[in-house]
């Protein structure tokens, strides 16, 4: 079994928003690093949402065709403040569930991430749908949760007594955060925080140690608005050992290879990928390892944005780290 290689649109975000880059163009561009699977997020990347035309779905296995390319996998977001003032009811969550199957099944999807905020119950009578649809519906596991976390344990409750058929797990390997990613605190230096501050948090953090009170802490030494966002952020990151995700490995059916910083020594500065893809080897895994470039938003104020180089050096670590090249 091997594994592949993919990239996730909202690597672009930056160029794609700013038109600098097409859709074409990113498709073009991850083919180029070597990518075979594209992750789309429709409401990013789809005119006229949720609305697909005959055009553009002509248009994107037009792409597909002349890249190379497959569709990996679409991202559904569960937006249940929608209406002011209430939430969305349990039968408009899978009713909106339903809708996003349909938009993955037109693009090929064979998989859906669905966002950390949906509920069990949710999953569960989703499922049904997906899997008369052929799709199945993967719930992102996003830092700050971790496979040991009661919302994570619900899931997998329900996931083990649908059989992991249909519902199954997409980690994001934001959950193996190791270093404070420097492209974070070196924004909030430049936007006015304290250095001692930034220190004590990147520190603390990078020291593995307890980030529960950090805020508080920050509150203490007189931290403003930003020095209490780098806190609050520091809580949000998390770094678990990668082989938790071994026994869960037959729900596993993508990962979202989060990255902030590609260095220019080839690895990325926070998460250690060569120790995450060696557990994913270890336990079969074969699905799509996607690209997804969060740097970006933490730079622009600073540097221009170069989505292409980041993705293109990730994917030259994939490529030494599942030994298609030396």
């Amino acid at each position: 079994m091997t594994i592949k290689r993919g990239v996730s649109l909202y690597s672009y975000q930056e160029e794609y928003f700013l038109r600098t880059m097409s859709l074409e163009d990113c498709v073009a561009h991850a083919a180029s690093v070597g990518a075979t699977g594209i992750e789309v997020i429709p409401e990013q990347s789809i005119p006229g949402f949720p609305h697909l035309s005959d055009e553009f779905v002509e248009t994107w296995y037009g792409w597909m065709g002349r890249y190379g390319t497959t569709t990996s996998a679409t991202d559904l977001f569960l937006d249940t403040k929608r209406f002011p003032g209430r939430w969305l009811t349990h039968e408009e969550q899978v009713a909106s569930f339903r809708r996003d199957i349909d938009i993955a099944v037109r693009l090929g999807a064979p998989v859906l991430r669905a966002i950390i905020n949906t509920a069990p119950e949710v999953m569960r009578d989703a499922a049904p749908y997906a899997e008369e649809k052929g799709v199945r519906l993967l719930l992102e596991v996003h830092a700050p949760f971790h496979y040991s976390h009661p919302w994570i344990v619900e899931h997998l409750e329900v996931m083990h007594r649908t059989g992991g058929r249909v519902l199954g797990l997409m980690p994001d390997m934001g959950t193996f955060v190791e270093r404070f990613p420097r492209v974070v605190s070196e924004r909030a230096l430049r936007d006015g925080a304290r250095k001692e501050i930034v220190d004590f948090i990147v520190k603390l953090y990078d020291d593995h140690g307890d980030t529960h009170a950090l805020m508080d802490i920050v509150h203490y030494r007189g931290g403003g608005p930003v020095e209490m966002g780098l806190a609050r952020q520091a809580t949000h990151f998390i770094y678990r050992d990668p082989r938790e995700m071994l026994p869960h490995m037959p729900l596993i059916g993508h990962i979202q290879a989060k990255f902030y910083e590609m260095t220019d020594g080839g690895t990325e500065y926070s998460i250690p990928y060569d120790r995450v893809i060696p557990v994913l080897t270890e336990g079969g895994f074969d699905g799509y390892l996607s690209s997804e470039y969060e740097g970006n938003r933490h730079v622009q104020d600073a540097l221009p944005v170069d989505s292409r180089e980041q993705v293109r050096r990730q994917h030259a670590m994939f490529a030494r780290l599942l030994g298609e090249i030396e």
